[in-house]
């Protein structure tokens, strides 16, 4: 039940069912995705729990989901979990946030995949409570938010490095990485911030997912972001960008150098995984299944003339 033609370095990032299905896509398809993505000759995905009635849905159907993988021979890299209340300015909503993400590494675990992922901090500013998660917030709103007056910075950021810490330790617990990804908004949108961030949590399993599109719209040098961040990055997202905005193109399609990017990554030995990460509606792409052909197979050709298939 397979037709792979790709390296399992080379992932279906869950972006791919986003950009078909919409924001968040209805959690009960799961095992339909799975089957989509194999269908496209990708033998590693990804999956994402998006809150917490997501991740709810899949810690009560992990074993349904996890004989769907085995049965398209796939396998998952990462599980997203993605619980931005774990970066309220609320204290109080990081102990459900880190009881669902704890759910979330046993799922991980029980799908096999050796690490969860989730955005980096988000302050949640006049964000509505409990109101839905958005991919990404608008320029707009991040510079007109605020915080209330009783906000403090310094108890705010112990309490979160605190948050963190317990959350790595808990995916520790069960021999997972957590990945942490830069999104507009976040506290690490970039190499220096997710160093200081990196610094104060102190923990060895907290690493950095660089996402190629984002850190070029962020202005973020990414040869000396892989260069720094060399034992802190096994999980790349791949996709292109023009500088101006938030969008997730196929590679070529925007100006990101890559003949430097995959020769620093020759010179750093990188040994991990390449999610596709396209599309998405800020990007506009017709065909999203030949998008993420024509990555994979791009893609296939980068990693095995840089020799980053060994």
């Amino acid at each position: 039940m397979n037709n792979h033609c790709y390296t399992e370095k080379i992932t279906c990032a869950y972006l791919h069912t986003i950009s078909k299905y919409g924001y968040p896509p209805d959690i009960s398809k799961t095992t339909a995705h799975i089957k989509e993505m194999a269908a496209l000759g990708f033998s590693s995905i990804e999956l994402e729990g998006i809150g917490k009635a997501n991740i709810e849905y899949l810690y009560t159907h992990k074993s349904e989901i996890a004989e769907t993988l085995a049965a398209y021979k796939c396998t998952l890299p990462v599980l997203c979990i993605v619980l931005p209340d774990l970066g309220s300015i609320d204290p109080a909503k990081h102990c459900e946030a880190l009881e669902l993400f704890e759910m979330g590494c046993e799922i991980a675990t029980c799908l096999g995949a050796p690490a969860v992922l989730d955005n980096g901090p988000l302050i949640n500013f006049g964000r509505q409570e409990n109101g839905p998660i958005k991919r990404h917030y608008s320029q707009e709103y991040l510079m007109r938010s605020g915080v209330n007056k009783s906000f403090e910075w310094s108890d705010y950021w112990r309490d979160l490095v605190f948050t963190y810490q317990q959350a790595c330790r808990i995916a520790a617990k069960c021999n997972l990485a957590y990945h942490m990804h830069p999104c507009d908004g976040s506290l690490i949108t970039t190499t220096d911030s997710f160093i200081n961030f990196a610094n104060a949590v102190n923990c060895p399993n907290l690493l950095f997912n660089l996402d190629t599109a984002n850190q070029y719209y962020f202005k973020d040098n990414l040869t000396l972001s892989l260069l720094r961040l060399a034992d802190r990055i096994n999980y790349i997202h791949i996709s292109d960008n023009k500088g101006y905005r938030v969008e997730h193109l196929v590679p070529g399609d925007g100006y990101i150098d890559w003949e430097l990017f995959f020769s620093t990554l020759q010179k750093i030995n990188y040994k991990g995984h390449f999610a596709i990460d396209v599309g998405g509606d800020e990007t506009g792409i017709a065909n999203i299944d030949e998008a993420y052909k024509r990555t994979a197979i791009w893609l296939q050709e980068q990693i095995n003339n840089y020799s980053l298939n060994k």
